[in-house]
């Protein structure tokens, strides 16, 4: 045997005679950059069908939640409206209600207030789905990361949420304010979609929709803004508890013209308005805010106005302030106030209140026109001018030769302490030759534009001429020689005669009554006194003070109320005595 070549057949190649599990291993290890290199095609397919996957499952998610979600109903505080009072010339009086919001059709507010709405709050509403993606991430961004809540959500959106969902931050009320803007937005139109907004949205000032903000700001109704007006109410939505100050303090009403000016801007940029409309644009005068002390004393006529609106509709007061109505007064809100600085002037006595009632109705038709019954209704809720019986003394003494009235005037005529309403009344009658008209304060009743009440003036005969030719010329409180002109037309106010009479004479004197009338207005001043009683919370009657003359007074007071009336208010006096004057005979 050759022992070289047995060498050479014993020689073994790389990897012979090495265990086949050890070759197996050897072969498989192979770089760790090259490894992930052969299964990089195979994990990217792995994520994309997982990305598909999360995809698909997302999608299918929000289709059901999408067909599940319902258009919930509004909240009850965002249908429940106030009921606005309104004087004899739709000047706003007051209102009564939880909430000030009162509904209108979008039909009643001006394209130019629309479009301004639109400019300052979601330019894209005409043509959005209903949703901004970039404001819901925005805001979905900041909930997560803990941040100031973020706004910019669509009109659609801003309408669900404050209609329809709850205030509060969160991702879940997110979701489905987005899901029910977007299920609102294919299921009813943009013009149902803005009135509902409009009717709810928040202005400051207490004011919930256009039609309440209108009056707030600019005392008139949605349908009377200006350009200028609604830009104005567009501005402020963004910030309304801030901007409702506008008017009285400068620094937030130099922010909100800026607001204002850029509102305008967008409008002209994309059509709304003309290049002379923007032109011509001038920021308005706001109502002052808060209100002054004079609107308060008007809630004695809103008192009265709002027990009769509900008895004639048939319901409760706290149905009438909740239902939405529009009462039409029979006021005259500028005679109101020039009576109240007028009464107010007496400096009352020490230790003793003086009370002022004023009432002045028209004769023949029975519309007050006037009704003062305080001079703080925060003091005191009673009306004196409705409720108050005051003595009469010698003002019914030119009654005493009446054989028999008519009722309610007989009644009237046999009490010792008449209001100064009823007696008011009484005199109406002397004035309208005999015939006795119901008082009344409701003119008209309106509901979403219907008419639910129409005032019917109730006219009776309860004197007959002769005894209501002999009543006015015994109390000299009718029409003077002096106030009636050649051509007939009315002379000067200040020859008018009052009926001066009351209870008491001297230093006793007790009670004061003045009384006029003619065909157009029958007016009375009463004034009498109280002083605190022995028992906490009481009062009992007093002596007028002396300084000044209680006479004088009431006189002077009469008269610059009858030359307030008989000036501005003269055709409406002359057009009631003749629907009085045809209801009359009619009556007869």
């Amino acid at each position: 045997m050759n022992p070289i070549g047995n060498g050479r057949r014993a020689a073994r190649r790389p990897g012979q005679g090495v265990p086949s599990e050890r070759r197996s291993r050897h072969r498989e290890r192979a770089p760790l950059r090259i490894r992930l290199r052969r299964n990089r095609g195979r994990r990217l397919r792995r994520l994309f069908y997982a990305f598909l996957t999360l995809i698909a499952t997302l999608c299918a998610a929000v289709l059901v939640a999408y067909h599940l979600t319902s258009i919930p109903k509004p909240h009850p505080e965002t249908v429940t409206q106030s009921t606005v009072f309104l004087d004899s010339e739709g000047a706003y009086l007051g209102r009564r209600g939880p909430v000030d919001r009162q509904d209108i059709p979008l039909s009643a507010v001006p394209r130019h207030v629309q479009d301004a709405v639109i400019a300052a709050e979601n330019r894209s509403f005409r043509t959005d789905s209903g949703i901004s993606p970039r404001a819901i991430a925005r805001a979905t961004l900041a909930t997560l990361t803990g941040g100031d809540p973020q706004g910019g959500s669509t009109i659609t959106q801003q309408y669900v949420k404050n209609a329809l969902l709850s205030p509060e931050h969160s991702l879940d009320r997110k979701a489905r304010e987005a899901l029910i803007a977007i299920k609102l937005d294919r299921t009813v139109t943009k013009d149902e979609i803005l009135e509902g907004y409009l009717d709810t949205v928040y202005f400051g000032r207490g004011a919930a929709g256009i039609q309440s903000a209108a009056r707030n700001y600019f005392g008139v109704d949605a349908k009377s803004l200006t350009v200028a007006q609604g830009a104005a109410l567009a501005a402020i939505v963004n910030i309304p508890s801030y901007y409702e100050k506008a008017g009285s303090d400068p620094k937030v009403t130099a922010k909100l013209e800026n607001r204002w000016e850029w509102v305008l801007d967008a409008m002209a940029a994309s059509g709304n308005i003309t290049a002379k409309q923007r032109a011509a644009a001038r920021f308005p005068a706001f109502r002052f805010y808060p209100p002054g002390e004079t609107e308060g004393q008007r809630q004695y006529l809103i008192d009265v106005a709002a027990k009769e609106a509900a008895d004639r509709l048939g319901i409760t007061e706290d149905r009438l302030a909740s239902g939405g109505y529009t009462v039409t007064t029979t006021f005259d809100l500028a005679l109101q106030d020039s009576a109240t600085q007028r009464v107010q002037e007496h400096p009352g006595g020490k230790g003793v209140r003086v009370h002022t009632a004023v009432v002045g109705v028209v004769p023949g038709d029975g519309a007050v026109r006037l009704l003062y019954g305080g001079s703080d209704y925060a003091r005191q809720s009673f009306n004196d001018a409705v409720s108050g019986a005051v003595e009469a003394g010698t003002v019914l003494d030119p009654f005493g030769e009446v054989g028999h009235a008519g009722e309610p005037l007989g009644k009237l005529l046999r009490t010792t302490a008449p209001t100064p309403l009823n007696l008011t009344s009484a005199y109406a009658t002397v004035a309208a030759d005999g015939r006795y008209a119901t008082p009344y304060t409701v003119a008209r009743i309106t509901r979403e534009g219907r008419t639910v009440y129409q005032a019917r003036p109730d006219v009776r005969r309860a004197l007959d001429e002769r005894e209501a030719l002999v009543v006015g010329a015994r109390s000299g409180a009718g029409p003077t020689p002096a106030a009636v002109a050649a051509d007939g037309a009315a002379g000067p106010v200040e020859s008018k005669g009052f009926a001066m009479a009351g209870a008491g004479g001297g230093i006793t004197r007790r009670t004061v009554w003045a009384t006029g009338y003619d065909r157009r207005l029958a007016l009375t001043v009463a004034l009498f006194a109280d002083r605190a009683g022995s028992r906490k919370g009481t009062s009992v009657p007093a002596q007028l003070p002396n300084e000044p003359s209680p006479t004088e007074f009431a006189q002077k007071v009469a008269v610059g109320i009858w030359e307030a009336a008989t000036k501005d208010g003269a055709k409406d006096g002359a057009k009631g005595a003749a629907e009085g004057d045809a209801d009359g005979a009619a009556a007869n």
